[in-house]
């Protein structure tokens, strides 16, 4: 078979799960639709006409969102989850000669996208603590003459966070473009968005996947100047996103007020969880903005086992991850779930 040069190259990404009792791997929401929520996109689902292509259905999130923002709906791009959104944006900035630079450790998927678009990936290490050094981020940015930088803001794993003040030092000393990964923004409450109306290199990449429970619906959007947008909406196909997808997350969108004592309560969880966590001896626990916590401890590989053995998954890094050695990160989950991992992991210490 005559397969794209380089392509057994590709790095993939690893998305096949056991069947576990209790599921805190992968950053998901732990619950389903709120019920007055549920029952508005069951309701809705029942009116779609199928046989048409997602044109109005596209548009009246999209105009949802601008309205939000008090932005043009030029502004504005949909996405099969922030993750297509991303990849897209790689694509646009990306191609021969081309640098794109982000932090590392980050999200995994930036190395990945680096090589589809046929560029050149930048790694800037962040410190022991997984702090990004802004003045040397942006020298760096400087010397590759990147095309494209990025940054999850707060991070994942690692689960911290940079001020928006930090954000938009990096944005108004750089020359390229500036793609701000805000996944987990809502469960941190600063946004640096509103800077996209005073810098016209800065796009910002949002996803309904965590905070609003729609992993399994795939929608994300992108907020940036409308002459960036008209560019990196050349590299989506045609209908790129489904009916489904688009009306239910329309409404959630409507709804989303129904969602904040579900984020409320996961970071009063992700609190908690961390001052339990923090009381075990020989267990490193990092400060997160995020719905999950990232622990390091020298027997990781050993606690992963045990977990896994009860039923319960987390994600454990392999040793050869970028300045991941030894580290487990944990999704926040119900009060229960997390009493019961919690209760493990002292077990296993013990």
């Amino acid at each position: 078979m005559d397969y794209r040069k380089n392509l057994d190259e590709m790095p993939s990404y690893d998305g096949v799960e056991k069947d576990y009792r209790i599921k805190v791997n992968a950053n998901e929401s732990t619950m389903n639709l709120p019920p007055l929520v549920e029952e508005r996109v069951l309701n809705r689902l029942s009116y779609i006409a199928f046989n048409r292509y997602p044109n109005e259905e596209y548009y009246n999130l999209v105009e949802q969102i601008a309205k939000n923002f008090s932005a043009d709906k030029n502004q504005i791009l949909l996405g099969g989850g922030s993750s297509e959104i991303i990849e897209k944006i790689f694509h646009a900035f990306g191609g021969a000669g081309k640098k794109i630079i982000y932090p590392q450790p980050s999200f995994s998927m930036y190395k990945i996208y680096a090589k589809a678009a046929e560029c050149e990936g930048v790694p800037f290490d962040l410190d022991e603590k997984f702090n990004l050094n802004v003045d040397e981020f942006i020298k760096k940015i400087r010397e590759v003459k990147a095309s494209l930088a990025v940054v999850c803001n707060p991070n994942n794993p690692t689960g911290n966070a940079l001020t928006v003040d930090e954000v938009e030092k990096i944005i108004s000393l750089i020359d390229c473009a500036f793609l701000l990964d805000e996944a987990y923004v809502e469960f941190y409450g600063h946004s640096a968005v509103n800077l996209v109306k005073k810098y016209p290199n800065l796009i910002v990449a949002r996803t309904f996947s965590k905070a609003y429970g729609l992993a399994g619906a795939r929608v994300g959007y992108m907020i940036a100047n409308p002459e960036v947008t008209k560019m990196i909406n050349k590299t989506f196909m045609p209908y790129h996103m489904n009916t489904l997808s688009l009306v239910t997350a329309d409404i959630v969108y409507q709804m989303r007020d129904e969602f904040i004592p579900r984020i409320q309560m996961t970071i009063a969880e992700r609190q908690r969880m961390i001052g339990r966590l923090q009381s075990l001896r020989d267990v490193e626990v990092f400060p997160s903005n995020t719905n999950f916590i990232l622990i390091r401890l020298e027997k990781a590989d050993e606690l992963n086992k045990y977990l896994e053995n009860l039923g319960i998954g987390i994600r454990f890094f392999s040793p050869t991850a970028p300045g991941l050695k030894n580290c487990l990160r944990i999704s926040i989950g119900t009060r229960t779930e997390n009493d019961e991992v919690f209760a493990a992991i002292k077990n296993f210490l013990s």
